[in-house]
Parts: structure tokens; C-alpha cells; sequence
């Protein structure tokens, strides 16, 4: 029986790499700009990065697509979150009345927010129990994470909402990178000391219950993963495939990209962090997948919030290329070297 997971893996086989010719015309412009040489810093750095993916000039800041994906998990019956998982639901109502962080956040940014459910009346297994998800529902919702990007997006921002990932995200992280579960588990939403204890228990049993079936990172995200994790994973392969760049938001936004790079080690290439969460794990995912975050504001949040709030940062980055005047243009002297 062909595994619904291969046709995911064959997509890996033809990732397109970065356009050098575009890198290079936008170093060359950004050389000739009214300002020192490296005075904008990272934003010089992320114009450069932007023309690598959306390859050619001029660069482009918008639109900005927000992309939030939703998942209950069947791991919250565990005690894990300090919100009962009918949260997941509420929530996602709340987003589509605009009463959430992000509508305010994607208000302010000027970008295209879209919410999406997942089956969120069948939580996924107990994964210290069972596999989380069937490797035709693992499949499914990446794929629904996959058709959500559209094509001739400047950034696409990833997010979620779900009851309980956290503990679904610490437990990938521990697969992939290794260490324990009071490594990966943190607060999530607000856990006491004792709950942070019981989540790394949780997150330990599950590795132990598929210690025998995490060699392949796609079964991983099957076993332990949630269906917005899934999403993700396929929203931030679909941009890579489309030539779109990746703000990723927190832990859990991470933990679910981290999947694609597990498998090629260059996947995640198009993609920059945009904070650093506040839960314990997310800076030690941050640094097992080489990425430094643009904000670090003490934010726990989820939702694509501060990939949301990294968006400002990015169209920053793009009008000031493009606006800035040369020193020819301006009639300005250019550097003095001996």
C-alpha cells in the first residue's frame, strides 16, 4: 500500500535554489545608495535575502499574506495547557470577529490575514498512545497548507492556534535534535512549574511509545505533529516551490518548519525567524536551525504575531531599497578613500 506521505517527499526533489544574478544587482545597488556601506544593517541583509526568493528587481513588498492554521490535539486530554481545549475553537472564532492580537497586528501591517480549521471537532490521538494523525490526515492538511499560498505573494507569515501544541511542538524538537522533554517543554500558555513537570513527563512517554519509528521527519510530524503543524510545514514548502520568502513566527511555527529542514537541509533557506518566543525551547530550535530572529520582545503568543510584526520590518527593508536615492542621483560625494 503506497504510503500518502511519498508524494510530500518527492516535492523535496525539486526545491529551487536562490537567484545569485538578483542578490547580486541588489548588493550592487545598495552599494551605490546614499548611505554608508552596512549602516542599515539587517535590512540590507533582508533586501538581498528577498530578491534571493522573489527573484528579480524591483523587489516586492507587497501583498503580505498572514497565514494562521488551527488544530486541536488529542495530547491536551493529558493536562498540558492551562486552557481547556474548546479554547482552539473560540478562538478562531474570535479571530474571524477581528478580536484577537493578530487582527490588530495585520491591521497595522497592512497584510492579508486568513484563518484556517482543521477538523477542528476530531482532535488528533494521544500521541503517547497512538500516532497523532493517519498518514492520509497528515497528508491532507499539509497539502490544505500548501493550496492557502498564493503565488506572486512578496512574504508569506505562518502561524497557528491549537490547545496543546506546545507539547506537540517539544516533542518534534526533542525527535529531531534530541534531549528530553523538560529540554523542549516550557509555560505554553501559562503552566505552573507542576504543569511544566507533567508536560515534559507527557513529552518523554511519547518518545518513548515511537522511540522505534522517528528515523524519517516526515513519520515524525505524522506521530507527533498536529494538523496545523502539518500546514505549516506545507504553507513554508509551497512558498519555497512558488519562490515566495517565509517570516516564521514562534516555537510552534518553527518546531513545524524544522520538519522540512530535517529532510533537506537547505528547505528552510528561504525562511527568517521573526522573534524569539519567550517559551524556553523556541532559542534552543532557533539555534539548531541557524536562524537569528529579528525581535525579541518577550512575546508567547502563537497566531503569527510576531511574524505579523516582523512584516513592518520587512516592507521597511524593501521601500528603503527601492526608494533610496544613489549618490550619483542625489548629487552626493561618495566615499573618500585614500
Amino acid at each position: 500500500m503506497a504510503d500518502p506521505l511519498d508524494d510530500i517527499r518527492l516535492l523535496f526533489e525539486r526545491l529551487p535554489g536562490p537567484n545569485e544574478a538578483a542578490v547580486a544587482g541588489v548588493r550592487a545597488r545598495d552599494a551605490q545608495l546614499t548611505k554608508p556601506s552596512g549602516a542599515l544593517g539587517r535590512l540590507e541583509d533582508l533586501a538581498a535575502w528577498a530578491a534571493a526568493w522573489q527573484g528579480g528587481t524591483p523587489l516586492h513588498a507587497n501583498p503580505i499574506q498572514v497565514l494562521v492554521f488551527a488544530g486541536n490535539h488529542g495530547v491536551a486530554a493529558r493536562g498540558v495547557s492551562a486552557y481547556p481545549p474548546e479554547v482552539t475553537a473560540q478562538m478562531v472564532a474570535n479571530f474571524a470577529a477581528g478580536g484577537a492580537a493578530i487582527n490588530q497586528l495585520s491591521a497595522v501591517a497592512g497584510v492579508e490575514l486568513s484563518v484556517h480549521g482543521l477538523d477542528l471537532d476530531r482532535p488528533t490521538a494521544d500521541f503517547t498512545q497512538a500516532p497523532a494523525m493517519t498518514g492520509e490526515d497528515c497528508a491532507a492538511a499539509f497539502h490544505l497548507g500548501m493550496e492557502k499560498v498564493s503565488k506572486g505573494t512578496a512574504l508569506v507569515c505562518v502561524g497557528e492556534m491549537g490547545i496543546g501544541n506546545t507539547t506537540s511542538a517539544g516533542s518534534l524538537c526533542a525527535a529531531l535534535f534530541g534531549g528530553d522533554g523538560a529540554q523542549w517543554a516550557g509555560p505554553g500558555t501559562g503552566l505552573p512549574a507542576e504543569g511544566v513537570s507533567r508536560k515534559a513527563s507527557v513529552i518523554d512517554e511519547a518518545l518513548t511509545f515511537h522511540q522505534s519509528d522517528l528515523a524519517d521527519p516526515l513519520e515524525v510530524l505524522r506521530r507527533l505533529g498536529g494538523r496545523e503543524l502539518a500546514a505549516m510545514a506545507g504553507a513554508v514548502l509551497a512558498a519555497r516551490l512558488a519562490g515566495v520568502p517565509v517570516m516564521l513566527d514562534g516555537f510552534v511555527s518553527c518546531a513545524a518548519a524544522a520538519i522540512l529542514a530535517a529532510v533537506d537541509g537547505s528547505a528552510l533557506d528561504h525562511c527568517r525567524a521573526a522573534h524569539r518566543s519567550a517559551e524556553p525551547g523556541h532559542t534552543r530550535l532557533l539555534e539548531a536551525l541557524g536562524q537569528t530572529p529579528l525581535l525579541d520582545l518577550g512575546m508567547r503568543l502563537g497566531e503569527a504575531s510576531g511574524a505579523a510584526l516582523a512584516a513592518n520590518i520587512f516592507r521597511a527593508a524593501i521601500e528603503t531599497h527601492n526608494g533610496m536615492a544613489t549618490f550619483s542621483d542625489a548629487g552626493v560625494s561618495g566615499r573618500d578613500d585614500p
